[in-house]
């Protein structure tokens, strides 16, 4: 189960990325916003980093204009490794070397078909472990 979250910049790539989901037959949770009405980024964050923290979701998406705001909120939370990509190329490595669990796009900076490569990207790439591991134990203790 993937948890879903974004404000009003971020809507729209948000019903993309549902539609994305259900072709590929995996199950979600949107935390919101649920409009294109003027809202705060931090408040659909922590409801996702808190739906992670009490096992709902196991991982997420999360959309804001930029995607920065977003994922400065996520990240805020300890066991919340969010990581923005613009290229599915930062998708491949937020996920192979960092083992990212939320995969964070910038709604106002990308079209439909770049998140599709980006989400396909992020969903085939393994944490590769090994040297990463004590790197990725580091980022909780900050």
């Amino acid at each position: 189960m993937i948890g879903l979250a974004s404000d009003h910049a971020g809507f729209a790539l948000k019903q993309f990325v549902k539609q994305y989901l259900e072709e590929k037959g995996v199950e979600y949770k949107d935390y919101g916003t649920h409009s294109e009405a003027s809202c705060d980024y931090p408040d659909y964050a922590h409801a996702l980093a808190h739906g992670m923290a009490d096992g709902e979701v196991e991982s997420g998406i999360a959309i804001c204009g930029s995607g920065e705001g977003i994922s400065m909120a996520l990240n805020k939370h300890a066991h919340v490794r969010a990581g923005l990509c613009w290229i599915p190329e930062v998708a491949h490595l937020i996920r192979q070397h960092n083992n990212a669990n939320v995969l964070v796009m910038p709604g106002r900076f990308i079209d439909n078909e770049t998140a599709r490569a980006i989400m396909d990207e992020y969903f085939a790439t393994p944490f590769e472990g090994g040297r990463h591991e004590a790197r990725v134990r580091k980022i909780a203790e900050g």
